[in-house]
């Protein structure tokens, strides 16, 4: 069995795979129904054992392993892959997750482009430098420790400016709480 892999290894050579095929495909499949696989999954795991065994004859090492042990091996690990593909948990078609969000009404959607434009008009009359670092950590959702690298700045500059910005932003939307 070492010579065929060698052969279908080196010179790709058919007659020697077609003769392993005959010799491992039936075992392969048997084991594979030995372990509870439906008869039609166990042939289509077999034929993909041995079509590996085709692609990666190259890898095979007599020192390491018997061609049986070998192509047993590929099995088996297509076996495992078989059945953890089976128990993914299918998808529940009424999960509360996967259900587009329900259309808002038509005044929650104005009242949100209100607040959106008074909040767009507090943050331009807030200092560029102010209202960079709010853009930075609530935009674009960085850590101020990132904000404080990206600008060059120290962290506690960084959290100053924050704490400037919030203040005038509340004195300015306070009545949006």
């Amino acid at each position: 069995m070492a010579a065929l892999m060698a052969a279908i290894a080196h010179d790709r050579d058919r007659t020697a795979f077609a003769r392993l095929f005959g010799h491992y495909a039936p075992r392969v499949k048997s084991y594979l129904r030995r372990l509870n696989v439906e008869e039609r999954l166990a042939e289509d795991i077999a034929q993909d054992v041995m079509l590996t065994v085709w692609r990666k004859a190259a890898q095979f090492d007599p020192a390491k392993a018997s061609a049986g042990t070998w192509i047993f091996a590929i099995a088996r690990n297509r076996f495992i892959d078989t059945v953890r593909r089976e128990r993914r948990p299918a998808l529940d078609p009424d999960e509360p997750m996967l259900l587009p969000e329900a259309p808002r009404p038509a005044d929650d959607s104005m009242a949100a482009g209100q607040i959106g434009a008074r909040v767009h008009q507090a943050m331009s009359a807030l200092p560029p430098d102010q209202a960079e670092v709010v853009a930075l950590s609530f935009l674009e959702g960085l850590p101020h420790s990132a904000i404080a690298e990206r600008l060059d700045i120290p962290l506690g500059t960084v959290k100053s400016r924050l704490r400037l910005a919030f203040g005038r932003l509340r004195a300015v939307l306070e009545d949006l709480q």
